[in-house]
């Protein structure tokens, strides 16, 4: 089977770190934290009490208000992301045929500020059921799919995945497969989340999946540090925008880099933690490689899942290791959620357009909050973790890892074009 080249054509961002592209990535190669106490609403009795938020956001610099108040932040974070990443593009659409263009977008939560706000109206009145006649388009988890595909009237394939921290990088897999295999010619991807809520720390927090250093936000996510003690919670969204390679080459479209493997499996091992041994990790890796006809000896970078959990860092450690063996000395590993935090359903995204930034600029952002006397004994020594500071170097091939619950894995490789 013949199937086409794909590269990435368009990038556009809302993150803890900006609320563009270009302010995130430069945030990233500083090494600058998203991390502060928690303002969308009162955490004071929360073991958590900080997030990394997105800040000085208004929907109405792109939306009516109108029309803003119809729409769950989860969908106001995803317009803003796309229209970045349409824009950055700049197609003709006049003169495209839109029957081959498509939306594929993610979000693990969906609409949770819109429901809880729904069901605390509800508890608290008289129990008459009056509920808003948007609540059901606002939460549900594939409307910022449509709202896209509407914005910019793409009438080819549409519609979500939902599959925990897994999401987006499912998104921009399913994504990638279908403009390979002729199906379309381009797909924006990429996922967006609005966990902030009382429902969302409450929960993690249940579960203790966050870290509650309180009195530190900034240095809570230390990825890899013997000290982690659970990820920090983030919002945003972050799109891709995926193009045939001919179509994007016969329009003289910028491409950032080629995405030329991708690979999903699962662990089948627990609900929410990984497998110890890191099999998931490792095979998931080993067949993005495999699709993109590669060998483990072409990998120079790996945007780690890396949530700074304690199970979860030092399974997905132990995939690289028996993966790569000696090459992984030459590897550089970095998380970005040291930064960025955990956005969920669109960290897949965010990593991805992180990564696709590192093999286009040849510099790797660092794993913040590392210090010296924090070394967990049980992560080999030799592997270069990128720690604090962002290191620069050739990077042809990079993979960008997501694990989430449910044992769902995914492993997306991006070369140089």
């Amino acid at each position: 089977m013949n199937l086409h080249r794909v590269v990435i054509t368009g990038l556009g961002a809302v993150t803890p770190l900006g609320n563009n592209v270009e302010t995130t990535w430069q945030a990233l190669v500083a090494g600058k934290s998203g991390a502060a106490p928690i303002t969308h609403f009162d955490a004071t009795l929360f073991k958590t009490q900080f997030a990394c938020e997105v800040k000085d956001f208004n929907p109405e610099t792109l939306l009516e208000k109108k029309e803003a108040r119809k729409l769950d932040p989860f969908v106001q974070y995803a317009l803003f992301a796309a229209q970045e990443a349409m824009d950055d593009a700049r197609f003709s659409l006049q003169t495209e045929d839109k029957e081959r263009m498509g939306c594929i977008w993610a979000s693990g939560m969906g609409g949770l500020r819109s429901f809880q706000e729904c069901v605390e109206e509800f508890v608290t009145g008289d129990g008459t059921p009056r509920f808003n006649p948007f609540i059901i388009p606002k939460l549900i988890t594939d409307i910022a799919a449509g709202h896209i595909s509407i914005r910019f009237g793409l009438r080819g394939p549409n519609y979500a995945t939902t599959s925990a921290c897994a999401s987006s990088s499912h998104a921009i897999a399913d994504a990638y497969n279908l403009i390979r295999l002729g199906k379309a010619d381009v797909i924006i991807t990429g996922g967006s989340e609005a966990a902030v809520e009382y429902t969302g720390v409450g929960g993690f927090n249940a579960m203790h999946a966050l870290s509650t250093r309180n009195d530190s936000p900034e240095t809570a996510s230390r990825p890899f540090s013997k000290s982690r003690d659970g990820f920090v919670l983030g919002e945003g969204a972050a799109a891709l925008v995926l193009e045939e390679y001919e179509h994007a080459v016969q329009r003289g479209a910028k491409i950032y880099a080629e995405l030329a493997g991708a690979a999903i499996n699962a662990d089948a091992y627990h609900i929410t933690a990984p497998d110890p041994d890191g099999n998931g990790a490792k095979n998931v890796m080993r067949l993005a490689i495999e699709d993109a006809g590669l060998t483990i000896h072409d990998i120079d970078y790996i945007n780690a899942h890396g949530t700074s959990t304690p199970l979860g860092d030092l399974a997905e450690i132990k995939g690289i290791v028996a993966l790569f063996g000696e090459h992984a000395r030459q590897l550089n590993i970095s998380s970005t959620k040291s930064m960025t935090g955990h956005l969920l359903g669109a960290t897949g995204a965010l990593e991805a357009l992180a990564t696709v930034l590192t093999v286009y600029n040849d510099i790797i952002p660092p794993t913040i909050n590392h210090a010296d006397d924090d070394i967990d004994e049980q992560i080999p020594d030799f592997l270069n973790l990128t720690f604090n500071k962002a290191q620069s170097g050739h990077v042809n091939c990079a993979l960008s890892n997501t694990f989430g619950f449910g044992g769902h894995n995914a492993s997306l490789l991006f070369r140089k074009i």
